[in-house]
Parts: structure tokens; C-alpha cells; sequence
């Protein structure tokens, strides 16, 4: 088979995986279940204020027990997958959890009564895809060189997040109720098959994510070759003990240390953008779905073509630089975040029914999805120059480690200074103190890397 084809086939994991974030995490479901949430607790007493921080609470401990469970297992399966030499057999038991979870998420009542079972089932589909996507970031050495793999990684992005766009138009026009009952095309939710009262077309995008998933990892699984079983075996004891071993190793090696602490700091706050930003539309701005929708859509095109850019912005700067910038950017945006509400931007008070922070937040919506997109092009890019092919997926594993390590950190932190303020707005605040750590640290990192630690 030829690289080609190997590399296309590689994209589809982007393609087929990218519309859980975009509309599981993002801009449907997570969106739907703070609503629900926050109308549930009014209904339990509480006050509108109250009421969203609960919401937002609840999403945020999901997360980061997710976080836990991604950073602590991911080093361990990996050190197995790269000691039996197969990946994909891991591949497809974690993208049938993402089938799973995104299905069985189909069944979260709209009244709010199972609240718990619709994070549990949510939780289940996001973990599946972030291990998945651990593995499939390990088979990226075996793809290109070091001038190469920057454009691969970025094109990859950049396919994915066409896919989260394409997927996320296709539930607008055809699944999503909005107040009226109807699509923003004017359409009954699956042409009248689903029943608006009872959020059937909101609740149909997790049957249809799972679908997307199955439908279009075909050509992946038929295009990726996988590597030869070595016929050695690992338990997880022996590997948990050879993982603690390669962690002092190569925390002995400044730039792959600093690397990986930075990305440890900078990701989570990264996935905090991602995880909280339309949340954050919906509770503090009052956004509806179908406006968030809109949002999305102009959000993904811009990840789609910013990080398909950005993936020449590596291969010609390198990643380093396109890192530093990236972090900056998006501090500054999450400061403008925290600075605005829906009456005032940083203290400077606006029109009743002023339209200022809608277009400031669409904005910051473009930023986030083009330099998000970027970043995480870039972060892979960089790993890449820390980790040999033979040691890859152990190599990714610690990537992982170290992204989902501290994962628990964003949601965390959000979740307690939202109940402490009992502000939805000002929870977010840590999210600036997260990149400018991930900042402090990227400068000793070394722009053309180390793969000494493997040696």
C-alpha cells in the first residue's frame, strides 16, 4: 500500500472521531445537558445563578474524572501496545466504547430525571475517543519525516474538522429542534420522525455521532497498516513498572520534560475552552442551540482552514513557534471571556439588548477554533520530534499522560470557583492561569527536539 493512500486513510480517523468533540462536547449535547441541568435545579429552588453553577459543576466533575482515568491508563496500554507491536486491535475496542456511549447518551430525559445516567453515558463515548485517538496519534512517526509530519498532522486536523463542520450542518437542518419545534431550515426534526416536545432531534445527534463513527472508520480500517505481533506479552503490573522506570528517564531530559509539563498545562486548558466555551454561551449570554449552532459552524470552518495553514506554518517555522503564538492568542481570548457579560464588557456598561457581546463572542469563536485547531496540530508535531516509530505509542501514551495527567485541573478548578463565586462567568478564570504556566515552560523546550530519552 502506498503512503498515500496510508496517510488518507489516517485522515478518516480525524473524520469519523471529530464529531463527537464538535457535537457531543461542544455544541449540541453538552450545551443541551447544562439546559436541562439548570432547568432542573430551578425546578429543585434554586436561583437562575444557582441554578447554572450546579449545571456547570456537574459537567465539569464528569470531566475530570474522565481526565483521571484517560491520563492513568493510557502510558500502561501503550507500553502493551508497542511490547505485542499491534495498535489496531486497541483502536477498535476503544472506538466501540465511543459507539456506546454516544448511543446509550440517546436515552438522557429532557426533564433532567437521569442526569447522572446521560454523564456516565456521555463519559463512556469520550473516553473510547481519547484513547482512540492516543493510538492513532502514535502511527503518525511511521507517516513522514520530521520536515513532513507538520503538514501531515495539520492536514489531518484539518480533514477532521471539515467532517465536525459537514456533521454538524447535517443535524442543524435536519435534527435540531428549536423553540418552535422546527430546524433551522424550517423542517420537522427528521421529517417528522422525531418529536420535537420531547427533544427527540436534539437527543437523535448522539445516535447519529455513532453512526458517522462506524459508517466512516471503514476506510480507515482498511487503509492503515498495522505493525507485526511480536508474540511478547506484558501485563499491565509490568508494564505500570516499566512506564515509572521510562517516566524518571526521560524526566532526565530537559526538553522532553519541559515539553511535556508545558503541553500538560496549556491542552487542559485548551480542552477547558473546548468544554466550557459554548456552556459558557449558553448560561452566561443565553444562547439557544440553534444560535450556538450558527456558532459552531463558523467555529469549525475556521479550524478546518486554520489548522490545514497552519500545518505550512510548522513545516516552514517549525512547531515552537507556532505554540508560543497560539498560547498567547487564546490567554488574551480567555481573558476577554471573563471580562464580559451580557450588560458590560470589562466594566463598561452596554445597551439593554446591545448585540456587543454576541459578535465579541463570535469572535473569540473564530480564534478558538483557528488556533485550537493549530495548537494541537503543532503539540503533535512536537511530540513527534520527542519519540522514535519503535517506541511511539508509549511515546503518546506519556503525551497523553501528561494531557490528561492534570486534566482534572481545568474542570476542577472551574468547578470550584464556579461554587465558590457561584459565578458561571468567573469560573472560567483559571483557564488564563493554565496557559500562562504551559507558556513558562515551552521556552525550554528544544525547537528541533530530543529523542535521546528512547535511546
Amino acid at each position: 500500500m502506498t503512503t498515500r493512500k496510508r496517510i488518507w486513510g489516517w485522515y478518516f480517523f480525524d473524520w469519523a472521531s471529530q464529531p463527537y468533540y464538535t457535537l457531543m462536547l461542544t455544541f449540541v449535547f453538552g450545551p443541551f445537558f447544562a439546559a436541562t441541568a439548570s432547568s432542573y435545579f430551578l425546578g429543585q429552588g434554586l436561583s437562575d445563578t444557582q441554578a447554572d453553577a450546579k449545571a456547570q459543576e456537574m459537567w465539569s466533575w464528569a470531566l475530570t474524572v474522565c481526565g483521571l482515568i484517560i491520563a492513568f491508563s493510557a502510558p500502561i496500554m501503550g507500553k502493551i501496545a508497542d511490547t505485542q507491536g499491534r495498535r489496531l486491535p486497541w483502536i477498535m475496542g476503544f472506538s466501540t466504547m465511543l459507539v456506546l456511549g454516544a448511543g446509550a447518551a440517546w436515552f438522557t430525559d429532557p426533564n433532567g430525571s437521569n442526569l447522572v445516567f446521560a454523564l456516565c453515558a456521555f463519559s463512556v463515548g469520550f473516553i473510547g475517543a481519547e484513547l482512540a485517538l492516543i493510538f492513532t496519534n502514535a502511527q503518525l512517526p511511521d507517516l513522514g519525516d520530521d520536515t513532513e509530519v507538520g503538514a501531515i498532522s495539520g492536514s489531518g486536523f484539518a480533514f477532521g474538522y471539515a467532517g465536525g463542520l459537514v456533521a454538524l450542518i447535517v443535524v442543524l437542518v435536519f435534527f435540531v429542534e428549536q423553540d418552535n419545534g422546527r430546524t433551522i431550515a424550517g423542517l420537522e426534526p427528521l421529517f417528522g420522525l422525531l418529536d420535537p416536545t420531547a427533544k427527540e432531534g436534539t437527543r437523535a445527534v448522539t445516535l447519529f455521532v455513532a453512526l458517522w463513527f462506524m459508517v466512516f472508520m471503514i476506510p480507515y480500517f482498511r487503509s492503515v497498516v498495522d505493525g507485526t505481533p511480536t508474540g511478547q506479552k506484558l501485563s499491565p503490573f509490568g508494564a505500570f513498572s516499566e512506564v515509572k522506570s521510562t517516566v524518571v528517564r526521560v524526566f532526565g531530559h530537559q526538553s522532553l520534560r519541559s515539553y511535556l509539563i508545558s503541553s500538560m498545562f496549556y491542552r487542559d486548558a485548551m480542552n477547558g475552552l473546548y468544554s466550557f466555551g459554548a456552556i459558557y454561551a449558553t448560561l452566561v449570554l443565553d444562547w439557544s442551540l440553534t444560535l450556538l449552532g450558527v456558532f459552531g459552524i463558523v467555529s469549525a470552518l475556521a479550524a478546518a482552514v486554520f489548522s490545514w495553514l497552519g500545518g505550512f506554518w510548522d513545516r516552514k517555522a517549525g512547531p515552537k513557534p507556532v505554540i508560543i503564538t497560539c498560547i498567547l492568542t487564546l490567554t488574551l481570548v480567555c481573558v476577554t471571556i471573563v471580562g464580559m457579560t451580557r450588560e458590560a464588557i470589562f466594566g463598561i456598561p452596554l445597551e439593554q439588548g446591545s448585540v456587543v457581546p454576541d459578535a465579541i463572542f463570535f469572535g473569540c469563536g473564530v480564534i478558538i477554533g483557528g488556533l485550537g485547531g493549530i495548537l494541537q496540530s503543532a503539540s503533535r508535531s512536537m511530540m513527534v520530534r520527542h519519540t522514535t516509530p519503535e517506541r511511539a505509542t508509549e511515546a503518546f501514551g506519556l503525551y497523553g499522560l501528561s494531557g490528561r495527567a492534570t486534566a482534572f485541573l481545568a474542570p476542577f478548578s472551574i468547578a470550584v470557583v464556579t461554587a465558590l463565586t457561584e459565578n458561571a462567568r468567573l469560573g472560567v478564570t483559571p483557564l488564563i492561569v493554565l496557559f500562562g504556566l504551559g507558556l513558562l515552560f515551552i521556552f525550554k523546550v528544544n525547537a528541533n527536539g530530543d529523542r535521546s530519552a528512547w535511546d
